[in-house]
């Protein structure tokens, strides 16, 4: 029996079946580079979900996780802790006048904004939200009810109320989907699991006006486009459209958990002492790793250079798109990019593993490729080359 089949017979035995599991137990991970547990590489262009934003192991994450881990790693919200402070001044330096609350996910994230949202429309007696089709913002009750696709509500009824979707990118959808109780409006500026799906500017310019008017709040999900993924810290400075409160999440700690509201000036004491709350939100461990994360962004040029390599690697899958007449459209924003194809994605995914390549299949036709912010010309090279043979194989 193989380590791999060994791990695999425990996971079997001990772990809730709620992942799809492609049949690789990864046991390193240095860079844009993982080995499995047999020795074979992987070229890594979607590490951990965006988690690796900054690739596997980053130096300065690794370094700032071992010097806090021998001084503290986890201490009560109840008391200061000046890490955390730290990581929430340098958030707010690069986004907006406001102020941060530290959760452990994505989904916890959501669930701040969600909760700060009806806190503010509680004194007008408001509390629906509008979300968009094709989003995703989590797998909480709250989250799979905010979420524009079925797919993940089955089984799962009652939903909680207070939510309504409508079509992305489509304003006048907003306009008529709004009532005397809409408080919020919450979106991915990119959506991601949904396809790689960009929002238009006129349309993020149409919402900011529209919660301007109506005292609404604005809502950005960054979960999986900060932190310099689309060539900027945060995706909305790409649109110059500020929105009310922002969530982070995945890139932000290098590779630990953590999640994070921001919410500007205006709304930021909206949740008081008691009113909303973490045990691990925002420990010094994970802070640490955060400010490391946001040190090698700024001291490695890494939004130059996703900006430059997203140029690169989406020119060389345009030029796929000659080759292969299956190739719909390729769309995206700095290293968030997505290849559209007419035919079954899962198929060229599963190629593409074979060959030593790691991206992500979405909607099922949606190759999802998003390396890490250090990536390489040679790199990319060597990742299109192999995704171009597994096209071939497609064909044949």
């Amino acid at each position: 029996m193989t380590k791999t089949e060994m791990i695999t017979e425990k996971y079997n035995k001990y772990v809730m079946p709620t992942y799809t599991r492609d049949g690789i137990a990864f046991v390193k991970g240095k860079g844009i580079k993982m080995r499995d547990a047999e020795g074979k590489e992987y070229l890594d262009f979607f590490p951990g979900w965006a988690v690796s934003g900054i690739g596997h192991c980053h130096p300065k994450v690794v370094s700032a996780i071992r010097k806090q881990a021998g001084e503290l790693i986890h201490v009560s919200n109840n008391y200061y802790n000046e890490l955390q402070a730290s990581l929430a001044e340098k958030i707010i330096s690069h986004a907006f006048p406001g102020k941060v609350f530290f959760a452990n996910s994505g989904a916890e994230a959501n669930e701040c904004a969600i909760k700060l949202a009806r806190k503010y429309g509680s004194r007008t007696k408001r509390y629906e939200i509008i979300t968009m089709e094709k989003s995703f913002h989590g797998r909480t009750m709250a989250m799979i009810t905010a979420t524009g696709q079925d797919k993940v509500k089955h089984g799962f009824e009652p939903l909680l109320e207070g939510f309504k979707t409508v079509s992305f990118n489509d304003l006048s959808a907003v306009k008529n989907a709004l009532t005397e109780k809409t408080v919020a409006i919450m979106l991915e500026p990119i959506q991601g699991e949904g396809g790689i799906n960009m929002a238009e500017e006129s349309y993020l310019e149409g919402l900011r006006r529209l919660c301007d008017e109506k005292d609404m709040l604005l809502i950005f999900d960054e979960v999986q486009t900060a932190m310099g993924r689309t060539g900027e810290m945060f995706c909305y400075k790409n649109y110059g459209i500020q929105p009310d409160i922002m969530t982070l999440a995945k890139s932000l700690g290098g590779g630990v958990p953590i999640g994070a509201t921001v919410a500007s000036t205006k709304i930021a004491d909206t949740l008081t002492a008691g009113a909303h709350a973490s045990t691990f939100g925002g420990s010094p461990i994970v802070s640490a790793a955060a400010l490391a994360t946001f040190q090698a962004i700024e001291e490695d040029s890494l939004l130059d250079n996703a900006k430059n390599m997203g140029e690169y690697l989406k020119k060389k899958l345009i030029g796929l798109k000659k080759e292969f007449p299956f190739i719909k459209e390729v769309r995206g924003m700095g290293l968030m990019l997505g290849v559209e194809l007419s035919v079954d994605g899962k198929k060229i995914f599963n190629e593409c593993v074979k060959r030593g390549l790691l991206i992500n299949c979405t909607q099922g036709n949606i190759l999802r490729i998003m390396p890490p912010l250090i990536v390489k010309k040679s790199d990319i090279n060597k990742a299109v080359s192999i995704i171009k043979e597994s096209m071939v194989t497609m064909q044949a």
